[in-house]
């Protein structure tokens, strides 16, 4: 078969096999992290009284840190800290000059606003580790106490806990990036993401077996899920090709040139980043709100702002339509890639270079953005018509539609594609017969 004999390939590749030996170990050690207790917890007080909170938005942070937070794990926070930073310091190079700066000094700029988001890391982390331990403090978020003695000590310790963890995460995730195979970023969301599945799939299979769900409705969800499973992966490789003309050049008895080539102009440029920047945004609320966890009206805030709620779905949606025309902005310069083709020599076919390229490419730019954006809101929101309309446990429909969906193909194709670079690059077939991956760019 082809799989196995593109894995006997890897096997014969020693870089690239110590790459995915090395990302394995260290995922494997964030997995062991994400099950260590924060110091001070009654753990099985947390377990037993984390389903209470199944349904809400901290349980969707739960499922993106694969579990974590349901057991006060040290890794409770995961790496969303470094996500929020990571938009923060995006937006400010949107309208702070300097920041824009840093932007187009290359590397030594690349360096420096990495400084900076690592040190809004550490503030957004400490802040949302305080939201945990006044959460983890008060009886009336779980129901019980799970913290047998609280005060100033147990709130100092688990602040630097969580917050160091949360470092450590986001070390792991540019050791993967630079030795491993991959995003060290997207790999532990979509590890912590797949780490919830196979509960998920058993307790749907144990609400079929008891006879809570017919096995005909059972297997046509499946069947639609599958389908949307084609849908995003169909929308992760989409391109729409901008044909360009190079025109000749003759060099001593050479001539260059005068051949026909594309830009590929992915309908989703902005990848699964607007689902991951708004889900983040979404995060917020939920980390304010934790501090009040005793006030009436804002426990009813929490109530409207839960995952599986109407206003949720609404303001999810509305942001990733933001998210993708901003980051789609940030990510592709019509200008630069007109400028670029003139100094190369080449044109598109009708169409005059410079200003005239930069508004063709950004008028086309502009068209296949917006249905992109469209599809990505209506996936990212689909759990919840599927929870409320389909009779799907809130778990397992975060896995086939919504965020956790398009993270995982997203990522899963991204590193297929950088696996399939290698072996191309030792002469070696790829995972396709025909044509190469076409991941994200």
């Amino acid at each position: 078969m082809k799989l196995t004999e593109s894995i006997r390939n890897i096997n014969k590749i020693p870089e690239l096999r110590q790459r995915i030996i090395y990302t394995l170990l260290i995922l494997f050690v964030y997995r062991l992290g994400s099950h260590i207790t924060i110091p001070g917890v009654d753990a099985a007080a947390v377990a037993s009284a984390s389903s209470s909170h199944a349904n809400d938005l901290f349980g969707l942070f739960d499922l993106f840190v694969g579990g974590a937070f349901a057991r006060a794990s040290i890794f409770s926070l995961g790496i969303m800290p470094y996500i929020s930073a990571s938009i923060i310091v995006q937006l400010l190079g949107a309208v702070t000059p300097y920041v824009q700066k840093l932007q187009k000094e290359g590397e030594e700029g690349r360096q420096k606003i990495n400084q900076y988001t690592r040190y809004g890391t550490i503030l957004v982390a400490s802040l949302q580790a305080w939201g945990v331990s006044v959460s983890l403090s008060s009886p009336s978020s779980f129901g019980k106490a799970v913290v047998p003695d609280p005060g100033f000590f147990f709130a100092f310790t688990a602040v630097v806990i969580l917050t160091a963890s949360t470092v450590f995460v986001m070390w792991l995730g540019e050791r993967i990036t630079e030795r491993g195979i991959g995003n060290g970023i997207s790999l532990i969301i979509m590890i912590g993401i797949l780490a919830r599945f196979p509960a998920s799939l058993v307790a749907e299979i144990q609400s079929v077996s008891l006879g809570s769900k017919n096995w005909v409705v059972e297997i046509i969800i499946m069947a639609i899920m599958a389908a949307i499973v084609a849908v995003v992966v169909l929308l992760t490789v989409a391109t729409r090709r901008i044909p360009v003309q190079h025109a000749k050049r003759v060099v001593g008895r050479k001539v260059y040139g005068g051949g026909t080539q594309y830009i590929p102009m992915k309908i989703n440029t902005a990848g699964v980043m607007p689902i991951i920047f708004a889900q983040s945004i979404m995060f917020l609320p939920s980390t304010f709100l934790s501090f009040f966890p005793e006030n009436e009206a804002m426990q009813k805030i929490a109530g409207a702002l839960a995952y599986d709620s109407w206003w949720y779905a609404i303001i999810f949606g509305l942001m990733i339509l933001f998210f993708t025309y901003f980051y789609t902005a940030i990510a592709f310069n019509p200008k630069e890639v007109a400028d670029t083709m003139r100094r190369q020599g080449g044109f598109i076919p009708g169409v005059r270079p410079g200003k005239s390229t930069a508004d063709f490419i950004d008028n086309i730019l502009t068209r296949i953005t917006l249905p992109g954006a469209v599809s990505l809101a209506i996936i990212a929101i689909l759990p919840t018509f599927l929870t409320k309309f389909g009779n799907v446990t809130p778990g397992f429909a975060q896995f086939f539609g919504g965020t956790s969906l398009l993270i995982i193909v997203s990522v899963g194709l991204d590193t297929l594609q950088q696996v399939e670079s290698h072996l191309m690059m030792r002469h070696y077939d790829g995972f396709m017969k025909t044509a190469k991956t076409r991941g994200r760019q």
